[in-house]
This record gives structure tokens, sequence and C-alpha cells, in this order.
């Protein structure tokens, strides 16, 4: 089928956006740090608000925040590039207001978090000043980075205040988010920031060492993990199930997520205790060979005292350490699976399942293996791509299931940006690609995702 002005128009755009997506490459060998042969690191800090906020009086720990300043001078005058992540917000709005505890209201608790945005910035901008170090204030919102343009303009504002020698403190804009475009946590947001400015490390301080393989708290026999190597594989064997704090929203559930979002573009992150940021000064400094891997086994327990040696447990602080991917994803690709969100939702049949989720393929999707939609977009909105095994289990010639399964009733494939709108879809899902001019009356493109545009989060190996 020849290609429509519009589609040659698409082509072209992608092309130029694909080469300027260069692969995110980590620094020498995989968990070395760059700073081993004389160039400094990109490392984003997330503080949360347990560090921040004392959970019953909501006074500021002005002890741990002066350490955290401290902290990234050092780095900085290492030659580092530091971005802060920040909560507290809401912790440092009720104790300026004298409220005991967040209210459930949506309305209330924006307002509290718009009252103490102010005073935490006031906050950092006093210790900051006291090196007469500059800072400056991001506030985001999944929103600001669904527009391409935008996105790159963030990407660039961050890289240009890092030139400048200025800290940028990124928070998400709680005064008016919602819940479509909140990112849910602010280890979440860590997780972005980092991959959007390609950094080396991201650091989730939080009010423990490091991750156990139960919570420490309440189970004494529970065992610190060092290094993780496949967070799949992780999530078998520890439980993460214990909420934050009364002030935060997150807990080790959403750390495991931000890692996962991290290291899937090249930033190793790492677990750390917020009362102790110099910790981290070792941890850089450490090179994975020298501390070996704690990635669970199949057939055996977490055994991370024994996996690495006496003297390097003495001389290495506790954290956790999950290694960045050893091919991660292109910069377009991450802002489709990660700064976009998903408008529908498109379900496929078996034949375009297996092409898709084949390593060696990378096919594009058409019409022709699309089987339903849901939700309204327009052409050039990120959807979901989903298959559902059930409908493709054998039946006899009665219609009953003749086969067992017992899997997942839908499996989501990855994210893409669509061609077509979610009506045009429904009128031509089912069809070849040369059969789209005769449904529709016009053809923009002869594929509903074209691969390029197309993130796959499952994959086979041929």
């Amino acid at each position: 089928m020849t290609s429509t002005p519009k589609q040659l128009h698409q082509d072209q755009t992608m092309a130029k956006q694909d080469k300027c997506s260069q692969p995110r490459v980590a620094s020498g060998r995989r968990g070395l740090p760059k700073s081993s042969s004389g160039t400094g690191l990109t490392i984003v800090i997330k503080l949360g608000t347990s560090s921040i906020c004392d959970e019953v009086t909501h006074f500021p720990l002005l002890s741990t925040l002066s350490l955290i300043v401290e902290t990234i001078l050092k780095l900085k005058a290492q030659g580092h590039r530091v971005v802060l992540v920040t909560s507290g917000a809401i912790g440092v709005g009720l104790r300026r207001l004298n409220l005991a505890s967040k209210p459930k209201d949506l309305a209330q608790v924006q307002a509290i978090a718009a009252v103490g945005q102010g005073r935490l910035m006031s906050l950092y901008d006093d210790l900051f000043s006291q090196f007469n170090q500059p800072i400056a204030q991001i506030l985001l919102t999944k929103n600001d980075l669904a527009d391409r343009t935008q996105y790159l303009n963030a990407c660039n504002t961050i890289d240009a205040l890092l030139e400048m020698g200025v800290v940028p403190i990124v928070n998400e804009n709680d005064t008016i988010s919602v819940s479509e475009i909140r990112f849910g946590d602010n280890d979440t947001l860590s997780a972005i920031t980092a991959g959007m400015i390609h950094a080396d490390y991201l650091f989730l301080m939080t009010d423990v060492d490091c991750l156990y393989t139960d919570n420490p708290r309440t189970n004494p026999d529970a065992k610190p993990v060092m290094t993780v190597d496949d967070i799949t594989a992780l999530k078998e064997k520890v439980s993460v199930a214990s909420a934050g704090s009364s002030l935060g929203t997150g807990g080790m559930v959403t750390k495991l997520i931000a890692a996962e979002l991290a290291t899937a573009a090249g930033v190793t992150t790492v677990i750390s205790r917020g009362s102790t940021p110099q910790n981290i000064f070792q941890i850089i400094s450490q090179p994975i060979q020298h501390i070996g891997s704690a990635s669970p086994k199949q057939n055996s327990d977490i055994e991370v005292t024994t996996s690495l040696g006496a003297a390097t447990i003495s001389s290495l602080p506790l954290h956790t350490r999950f290694l960045a991917k050893d091919n991660p994803m292109v910069d377009r690709k991450w802002w489709i699976l990660h700064g976009l969100h998903s408008a529908g939702t498109i379900f496929i049949d078996q034949g375009a399942y297996k092409a898709i989720t084949n390593a060696s393929q990378k096919s594009s999707l058409f019409a022709a293996g699309i089987v339903s939609c849901k939700g309204t977009f327009v052409a050039q909105q990120s959807v979901r791509v989903v298959y559902r095994p059930r409908d493709y289990l054998k039946k006899d010639e009665h219609g009953q299931v003749v086969e067992e399964y017992d899997g997942p009733e839908e499996i989501e494939l990855g994210k893409g940006l669509v061609n077509y709108a979610s009506h045009e879809i429904l009128r031509i899902m089912g069809c070849h690609s040369r059969q789209i001019i005769e449904r529709l009356g016009y053809a923009d493109a002869e594929c509903v995702i074209h691969r390029e545009n197309l993130t796959r989060t499952k994959v086979i190996q041929a």
C-alpha cells in the first residue's frame, strides 16, 4: 500500500527522534562509578517524609536535613551532579497550620500541601544559603511529561540547572494533582526524574538501612538484602507488605516499583537510611565486583552474609543496591512507557501476541491482530496493549475447554502510540492493512502502532 503524505511525515519525524534518542549505556563495567575514570556522576537523591518531618510532632528534622545538605555539597565538590527529590510538603504544612493529622478530603490535603511547599523550600534555601549554594524548585505532574515537547523541556531545564551549578529540588505538584496525573508517590517521581536525566545512581533515602527479607521491626530473623540483580525473583522471596509512615505515601513496595523503573533506564538504584546520607560516598566508590550478588535463587533462601566476605561487610554500610539493566531502554521508549498516561487499552489475538513478544521479530501492531479496544482516545495517544490467554484455550465440539489454565486473565505486553483513534480502530480491527481504506475511506498508516512507537514489557526469546 502506498504511504500517504501524513504517514511519510510521521516516518521522517520518528527517524529524527530515534536518531536523537541515544541508548542509555551504563558507565564502564556494570555498577562501577564513572568517578573511577575521572568523570563525575549524575546522582538523584530522594528524601522521604519520614526523613524530613517527625511523624508525631511534624517538626522538621533539622539534623537530618543539615546532613543531607552537607552531603550534597561534598558530592558537588567532588565533581558530581546532584538532584534532590523531596517529599514533606504536607508534613511541613500540618506543622504550620497546627493540625494533628492529615485530613482525608483531597481539597484540604492539597491546601495543606500549598502551605507546606513554600515553607519546605524556604527551609532548604536557608540551609543551602549557609554555603552560598543556589537551588531551584521544580514541581511536576505526569501531565507535564505527557507531551513530548514538555518532557524534553523538563529534561533540558534540569540539565541546564546542573550545568549552572544549581541544585534542582523536585517535588510532585500536590496542589493541583488528581489521580489521573499523579505519580502516586515520590519514589516513582524520583525514578522518572533519574530516567529523564540519564542518572548514574538513584538513592531512595528512608527510615531503614536497607531492604530486608521481612519487616525487621516485627521479625528478628529478617535478613538484609545487599545486592539485587532480578527484582521479579526478589518479590517471590521477600515480604514488603508493610506500609509507609502516616505522613508518607510509600513503603517498601513503592521503592521496588521505583527500582524497576530506574534500572530499566540504566540507573543503579540504592535503598539507604536517610539519617546517614554520608554513606553515599562509600556506596558510589565501591565496585560491584567486590560485594558479590545476593539475588534470590530458585531453590535456596537469600544468603546475604555468606555471599559477602566478612571484611567487605565490615567496610560497607548496610544498603540495598539494585543493578542497572545491561540493555536499558532508549529515551523515546522510556518516555512512552513511563511518561505517558494510558488513554485506553487494545486487546490483541494470539498471532499478534506471538509476533509482538518475539524478541527477534520486533513487529508492529496491525489491525488484523486486534480483537477489541476499550476507552476513548485519539491518534498519537498512549494505550496499553493486552492479551487475554483464556480466549484462546482449546475447546471441544461442544465449546468446553479441554485444557487447564491457571495463569493471569490479562497479560500486558507494553504501551504504544496509536496511529488511529479508538472509533477508527473499532471499524478496522481484524482487517488486513489494504482493507483500511475501504473501511475508513482513507489510510493514515499501514499499522495501528508502529514498532518504533511500541514499548514492550514482555519479551520471549525465540
